[in-house]
């Protein structure tokens, strides 16, 4: 009976298959040593100009940025001088020249400048009786946005001051009332017109209390607390702030409390 053939193969057999194995390893390498050679020589060769590109893109943006200050400080020089000439027209009396150096600032961008002009050709307006004109660019300056609350605060007041005459008096009390509030920095000039509205409506009770407190606030000007105070005493509101001594009691009080502490002390 004959044997199966041997599966093992042939000495001679394996060591072909292992040189066969050993020669693919060591093509794999070299041409994995090949492909990394040209990528470093691609790398060295592109980088540099790629480093060269990123150089000149940075110098590019530095050089832009430096030019667009240096131009926004020229700009804000310009304009600061423009503004000056304006006030020295103002100033001289010469209003129309004013406004025609205000008005190319009035129209530029938002900015400190522009509605200190837009202001500017308000007040030019007021002066020139054109009331309406200059209500119209106040409420402007007030509805900005991005203007200062101050500001948009001031032009509120001028703009209501303007055409007072000419406005419902509740429309006055309404657009006055964020003003009215005491601690505001416009609450003197703004409650006296409220005050004067409330008057206008037949509504002594509620214009009395504004005008005495106007009376009573140091921070107001002197002239406009003395109106104010003549006025609440009209209306029959007591508007003198109460005089206190060392120990907080007022001073000049009705006589029976006088004649009082003259018997306690007497005791």
């Amino acid at each position: 009976m004959a044997l199966p053939p041997d599966s093992k193969p042939a000495p001679s057999s394996k060591a072909a298959a292992l040189k066969a194995a050993q020669e693919d390893v060591f093509v794999r390498e070299v041409d994995d040593a090949l492909r990394q050679d040209r990528l470093e020589d691609f790398v060295k060769g592109k980088g540099v100009l790629a480093l060269g590109a990123g150089i000149v893109v940075v110098l590019a943006a530095l050089g832009g940025w430096l030019y667009w200050n240096h131009h926004q400080a020229n700009l804000r020089a310009e304009r600061a001088e423009q503004f000056v000439q304006a006030l020295d027209s103002v100033n001289s009396g010469n209003l129309d020249a004013a406004k025609a150096k205000l008005t190319p600032l009035a129209e530029g961008e938002a900015s400190a400048s522009a509605l200190n002009a837009q202001l500017m050709l308000a007040a030019i307006a007021q002066e020139k009786d054109d009331a309406a004109g200059a209500a119209k660019i106040y409420d402007k300056v007030a509805a900005d946005t991005t203007a200062p609350q101050p500001m948009r605060d001031l032009a509120t007041v001028r703009g209501v001051a303007a055409r007072f005459d000419t406005m419902k008096p509740q429309d006055v009390v309404d657009r006055l009332k964020p003003l009215t509030q005491p601690g505001n920095a416009w609450f003197g000039v703004a409650a006296e017109m409220a005050g004067m509205a409330y008057i206008k409506m037949n509504k002594p009770d509620q214009a009395g209390p504004l005008f005495a407190a106007v009376a009573k606030d140091e921070k107001a000007p002197e002239g406009l607390r003395s109106r104010a105070r003549q006025l609440a005493a009209v209306l029959g509101v007591d508007a003198v702030a109460d005089v206190v001594d060392a120990q907080g009691e007022p001073i000049g009080g009705d006589s029976k409390n006088d004649d009082a502490k003259s018997g306690k002390a007497a005791e």
